[in-house]
């Protein structure tokens, strides 16, 4: 068997084997070799992102179709660039065709690259505001492509593509980039994180108390925060690349290092892809600031900051979103809810981000041990627990800000997660003191909590 690089998944109308299940881009389809013009379809294996070709069946090819728009029986066979950027010529091929009926632009709807997601990932899509979304079924459906599809999926559904006129090959090229620039070796900081985030920022702009105050300029912004907000992210916390001597730490002078250096990566794909270069100079200077001030506040050594004075406004009632900066401020704190929102999701959810994360902070414990430097707080998978951890971090991070957005948007979302919080927290509490295999899903909120050496403050970067 001979199988090529990451190809999509579209079966059609034959079953897919196995071994075509887990690669990217890529739909089934049976000819015969003599539609390539290639005496032996093994000849083709050796193009990178061409075929997946199955020995034991000589009639099945899996290639990548590139023209949908023109006769059924075109098909062109892409080599891949030197450079990790994978280009997406099906998408631009039906951009330059597309061209041709400027007249018509309008009329017709805007197309997602060749529908390379389709069935269950369309369905899921059309439930993209439920708090039960399951992030990492889309990914699987998506083929690994979860930030891309979502994030494009809301900015054209709300019309941002049209009304800022976005080059749709240049977002998608930004995109790309974007979720490649996520390391997909960090068990938590990674793309499906990003996704995960984007689409809670999602759940949140679509509260009462925020839709009918926010301007498309703010969608627009929150959304490309939330995609980007931990871009590059190394999977260590700021303490560990002070003590490492990171250059990034030098660079930012050991305040926000991360937040900084995630933001700045932003704004470099944004250059690089020209996405706002249509605009005019200062208004893409300043979304590039603004996107700064969101990611900027995701630092978690700042929580207290923000919830005091998120906390003030509230007992003031003096919260007005008419006003642009309360907007923002009120775009901050959603962007920080949604950032750490893992401990509100339903259990199932919940705990598998509670295992990503701890495992990551583990990792770094090991690193740090290997290298004889002082292991950081929870960082050790000797001395720490996965629930001790969750535990903590919901009572002394978590719980105060939510509690104070339920103030601030009082609806069925905050409750539902204020009650998932409460759940979770009980389940983590029982596994403690009783470990199972598996704690109940809905345990008695009453259930007493294990005692804990968390202290507020003492948390690596877990946003």
């Amino acid at each position: 068997m001979e199988v090529c690089y990451q190809l999509p998944v579209l079966p059609l109308d034959r079953p897919v084997p196995k071994h075509v299940l887990s690669r990217r881009g890529a739909i089934s389809f049976s000819s015969s070799s003599s539609l390539f013009g290639a005496p032996d379809p093994r000849q083709l294996s050796q193009r990178r992102g061409a075929i997946s070709y199955d020995s034991s069946d000589q009639t099945a090819l899996y290639i990548r179709m590139l023209a949908r728009l023109g006769s059924e029986s075109e098909v062109a066979v892409c080599s891949a660039p030197e450079r990790r950027v994978r280009r997406l010529l099906s998408l631009q091929r039906y951009l330059h065709s597309s061209r041709l009926l400027r007249g018509l632009a309008q009329q017709i709807p805007l197309p997602i690259l060749d529908e390379d997601y389709s069935g269950q990932a369309r369905c899921m899509l059309e439930k993209v505001g439920n708090w039960n979304f399951d992030i990492f079924l889309f990914d699987r459906l998506t083929n690994g492509n979860s930030l891309i599809t979502l994030t494009f999926h809301l900015l054209d559904q709300y019309g941002l593509v049209e009304l800022f006129r976005l080059d749709v090959v240049r977002l998608w090229r930004f995109l790309v980039l974007v979720q490649e620039d996520y390391h997909a070796r960090n068990p938590y900081h990674n793309a499906v994180h990003a996704a995960d985030v984007t689409q809670a920022m999602y759940c949140y702009l679509r509260e009462p108390a925020l839709s009918k105050s926010l301007t498309s300029y703010d969608i627009l912004l929150g959304l490309l925060a939330a995609a980007t907000h931990d871009l590059d992210h190394p999977g260590v916390n700021q303490p560990f690349l002070i003590k490492t001597d990171h250059y990034l730490a030098s660079l930012y002078k050991n305040t926000s290092v991360l937040e900084n250096h995630h933001w700045k990566s932003a704004v470099g794909l944004l250059r690089e892809t020209g996405l706002l270069s249509h605009l005019p100079a200062e208004d893409s200077l300043s979304l590039e600031r603004d996107l700064g001030s969101l990611i900027l506040a995701t630092d978690i050594s700042r929580q207290n900051d923000y919830l005091s004075r998120f906390r003030l406004h509230l007992d003031q009632n003096n919260l007005c979103l008419s006003n642009a900066s309360h907007r923002h401020f009120v775009l901050q704190m959603a962007l920080k809810c949604a950032d750490i929102c893992n401990p509100c999701r339903p259990w199932e959810l919940s705990k598998q981000w509670s295992k990503k994360v701890t495992e990551e902070f583990f990792q770094q414990g090991d690193v740090e041990k290997k290298h004889k430097l002082e292991v950081s707080p929870l960082c050790d998978r000797a001395n720490n627990t996965m629930g001790n951890i969750q535990i903590g971090f919901m009572t002394y991070v978590a719980e105060p800000l939510f509690t104070e957005w339920s103030r601030f948007s009082d609806t069925r979302l905050s409750q539902t997660m204020l009650g998932h919080m409460g759940l979770n927290k009980a389940s983590w509490g029982s596994r403690e003191q009783s470990p199972s295999p598996d704690p109940p899903p809905t345990p008695p909120l009453a259930h007493a909590s294990p005692k804990t050496n968390l202290r507020e403050g003492e948390y690596p970067d877990a946003s």
